[in-house]
């Protein structure tokens, strides 16, 4: 883990386009203008994270995030904010871990924005989309871990369904994988992301009734199994709210239904509300009320943000008070 101060910022937008979603909704919800500490453990390119300096000249932000890249762009951008900005590379279930490091207790508000950046769809080189012939790696982190080639190689048949029919509830997984593996049986290595997706656009065949590509919930399966994106998600929304000082925010923007399942199961639980299947004649899941939910429904992008930044269309906001206790 690496460990750096950052000084220096530009516009919200201004970072090679890069427009960070929800980010009004967000920053009230997280009632920034209050001050204090805030976490954000993606930090991304610094959207968020400047706005909610921004919003208060007492506020502070810890940045984390597992992509180097990113965070070098985010210390360009931040650097004017001196020492009411840091950051950490690290992966955001390592929070723990990472405040006790920077002798943080408790913060104001943790912020989580899941998934892709944008940095990372637009790289020609990283391999998160078929827009571009790149090498097939999908890392967040290219400093360590498998890539979705290598994840190709190795995987058998009857996981590599799994892997696109749970994470890219692909229905025709099964296909899919037997081509792959039928592929790699001959000899042949798939290896850049065109390769992948004219693979899977042959498999799978014409459709005119499908909106995305073909290969579109294939490459989100992979890129999900590759960073283990939904593992220990839950684990991490319990350790931030339990780092959060009460009256603290938690806010969490998913973009994909998995993550804001998860999301929603989790925030469900900790505000109380029972687990146990319900037959059971009484509750033994030990359930405890720790915070409120204060989005009823996900807060979800307007039609001018979404005409704005088309990535905002699928994007879900979820916020939670810590209670005092």
């Amino acid at each position: 883990m690496v460990m750096a101060m950052a000084f220096g910022g530009q516009g919200p937008t201004s970072q090679k386009g890069h427009r960070p979603v929800l980010l009004r909704e967000t920053i009230e919800l997280l009632a920034a203008k209050r001050g204090g500490l805030f976490v954000d453990c993606t930090v991304g390119l610094g959207g968020h994270s400047e706005a909610i300096l921004q919003a208060s000249s007492d506020a502070q932000v810890l940045g984390l995030d597992r992509d180097e890249e990113a965070l070098d762009l985010a210390r360009e951008r931040l650097a004017h904010y001196g020492s009411r900005f840091r950051l950490v590379h690290a992966d955001f279930r390592e929070l723990t871990r990472v405040l006790a490091t920077a002798e943080v207790r408790q913060a104001r508000g943790v912020l989580a924005d899941l998934g892709v950046s944008s940095l990372q769809l637009d790289s020609p080189l990283r391999g998160f989309s078929f827009r571009h012939d790149a090498p097939l790696d999908m890392r967040m982190d290219v400093s360590s871990g498998e890539t979705a080639a290598q994840l190709l190689g190795r995987l058998s048949e009857v996981d590599l369904a799994r892997i696109i029919f749970e994470y890219g509830e692909e229905r025709r997984a099964r296909r899919i994988a037997r081509w792959i593996v039928e592929r790699r049986e001959s000899g042949q290595e798939i290896r850049t992301t065109r390769d992948l997706a004219s693979l899977v656009e042959r498999a799978v065949g014409p459709d005119k009734k499908r909106r995305i590509h073909p290969a579109t919930r294939t490459f989100q399966a992979l890129r999900i199994a590759v960073n283990g994106e939904l593992e220990d998600l839950d684990s991490f929304l319990a350790q931030a709210v339990d780092h959060l000082e009460p009256d603290g925010r938690l806010a969490v923007i998913s973009f994909h239904s998995l993550e804001d399942r998860i999301v929603k199961r989790t925030l469900l639980k900790l505000s109380g509300r029972c687990q146990c299947p319900p037959r059971l004649p009484q509750c033994i899941c030990g359930k405890a009320s720790l915070v409120e939910i204060l989005t009823r429904r996900p807060i979800v992008a307007t039609d001018e943000e979404i005409e704005e930044n088309p990535r905002a269309r699928s994007a879900k906001l979820r916020v939670a008070r810590k209670l005092l206790m």
